[in-house]
């Protein structure tokens, strides 16, 4: 039998193909292909720039109120 081009049980196809899916799963965990992100809802967006000092305590409110009775009106148009 030939065994030039087998290392370790695995043929040297094996050994990139294994190289590849490793560094795929650990050098680009936030950047795989196809992986599917939640868009930030209206609310989130609100809720950051409220953290972030934009606007006060009564006017995230008022926007708040804003998003939610549009939110409960979107339902009923569909």
């Amino acid at each position: 039998m030939d065994y030039d081009n087998y290392f370790w049980g695995m043929n040297v196809t094996w050994w990139i193909i294994w190289v590849i899916i490793l560094f795929w799963i650990f050098a680009l965990p936030y950047d795989i292909p196809g992986q599917r992100k939640r868009k930030n809802s209206a609310l989130d967006i609100l809720q950051k720039r409220y953290a972030a000092g934009q606007f006060t305590l009564s006017e995230y409110q008022e926007r708040k109120k804003i998003l939610e009775e549009d939110a409960a009106i979107k339902p009923k148009l569909r």
